[in-house]
């Protein structure tokens, strides 16, 4: 088989299983290894966590770029196209070069089903196979790494990485990797390798006797947040360490905590850049469907929150916002349906205006799919456009309107409202 567009690649991608029975590493290994081990020709930096991966990932890459290093970036989901999944510099990949990639990989993938009829591959195993090709080709210095789901099982857990980063633990993906926050803790902790550093986040005290455990275990160093670096958050961003002290423009709080683990990954990695030019690197990241702000008044923010800890997280900014602008929160909301949605519902102030919808995708929560309670508080509109378009109208200029629970309802109001020059505004 041989590709010729970009969208025959992608329609292929997603045409594969998403889980194989047992979970293991050993598929994407044989391929790596038929392929010439890609992996291990570019440093990489591999980071995971509940919350947090995607944005730390970012503000990394960015630093890295700022540094002068040519820098490959892998991270998940995507909000506008498949492209932005795999980057170098900050460009998404081509679709040139995700079509030559891609024949690399499937005229490997099918040698090796040719020498076992049982070889296979899930959908993102090809793609973390695509990522490590597309960054060896490009002779990359650096590639930041972004783990799917978890870390010990998740495919990208192949690398010896410079620096290991996990941002935040929290329950998401329980069925998966849990049930409990120690079994997360647990599972993320298997990114730490043997005598490399980990940079530790906002993780929870109860699973930080686990993490330094593993890093105990293969003589790792452990960097964390709160012991040796630290973060302030009043009218600007605070980061400071034993060296140096660092003032970043305002975000949203939980954004403070992934700005200074990636400070604190990046000098790891001793690449010469002032503290000026870290400051600008940082301050010129737009990190797709992350905070990000679509109008500014009324002010419409679309933020792919997706569980409690990052709906928690967002609904704090929002309301404290709310409380100064003496406005209304609305909220246009869908789910998966394998979230635990009574909790996340609960968040939200008896005062908000929460209209839920829902997206074509089979996993994404229909109207009988959330709990009966939050059928009867909230109204539900399945045609997530008019449901935009109902709160939209209904802001008062102090009103806030928020779009999130899911990237994939972010997605598909950035793509429907063409608004490619959203940004990420601090706030």
């Amino acid at each position: 088989m041989k590709f010729t567009k970009a969208q025959e690649v992608i329609d292929y991608l997603y045409a594969l299983p998403h889980l194989h029975p047992k979970n293991n590493l050993s598929f994407i290994k044989r391929l790596l290894l038929e392929l010439g081990n890609p992996q291990d020709l570019v440093k990489t930096i591999h980071i995971t966590g509940t919350n947090g991966k995607g944005s730390t990932s970012y503000y990394l890459s960015n630093l890295l770029k700022k540094a002068g290093q040519k820098t490959g970036l892998f991270v998940s989901p995507y909000v506008y196209e498949f492209n932005e999944r795999i980057q170098l510099n900050n460009q998404n990949i081509s679709d040139q070069d995700l079509v030559k990639t891609a024949n690399i990989v499937q005229g490997t993938y099918e040698k090796l089903q040719q020498q076992d009829s049982t070889f296979s591959l899930v959908t993102f195993e090809y793609e973390v196979a695509l990522a490590f090709v597309y960054f060896a080709q490009k002779k990359c210095d650096y590639a930041v790494i972004e783990v799917g789901i978890g870390g010990e099982h998740d495919k990208t857990n192949v690398i010896m990485p410079e620096v290991s980063v996990i941002t935040t633990i929290g329950l998401d993906h329980e069925k998966i990797i849990g049930p409990t926050i120690q079994d997360i803790a647990r599972e993320k902790s298997g990114i730490i390798k043997a005598k490399r550093p980990v940079v530790l986040g906002n993780v929870p005290e109860v699973v930080c006797p686990i993490l330094k455990s593993k890093a105990e275990e293969e003589h790792a160093i452990v960097y964390q947040l709160g012991r040796d670096f630290s973060v302030l958050l009043d009218n600007q961003i605070v980061y400071q360490d034993h060296k140096r002290k660092l003032v970043f423009a305002l975000r949203p709080q939980v954004e403070a905590y992934d700005i200074a683990v990636a400070c604190q990954a990046f000098f790891l990695l001793k690449l010469p850049l002032s503290n000026e030019e870290v400051e600008t690197a940082i301050n010129q990241t737009i990190i797709p469907g992350r905070y990000q702000i679509l109008r500014e008044n009324p002010l419409i923010i679309l933020d792919g929150a997706h569980n409690i800890q990052a709906m928690s997280n967002l609904l704090a900014v929002v309301h404290r916002m709310i409380q100064q602008k003496h406005g209304k929160l609305y909220a246009l909301v869908t789910m998966m349906k394998d979230k635990d949605l009574e909790q996340v519902f609960s968040l939200f102030d008896d005062k908000d205006e929460v209209l839920l919808t829902t997206l074509s995708y089979p996993r994404v929560a229909k109207k009988d799919d959330f709990p009966i309670d939050v059928q009867k508080r909230y109204n539900y509109e399945k045609d997530y456009r008019a449901a935009f378009t109902q709160l939209r109208d209904h802001l008062g200029a102090n009103d806030i309107l928020i779009v999130s629970g899911s990237f994939y309802l972010v997605s598909a109001i950035l793509n429907w409202k063409g608004k490619r020059d959203a940004r990420t505004r601090a706030r």
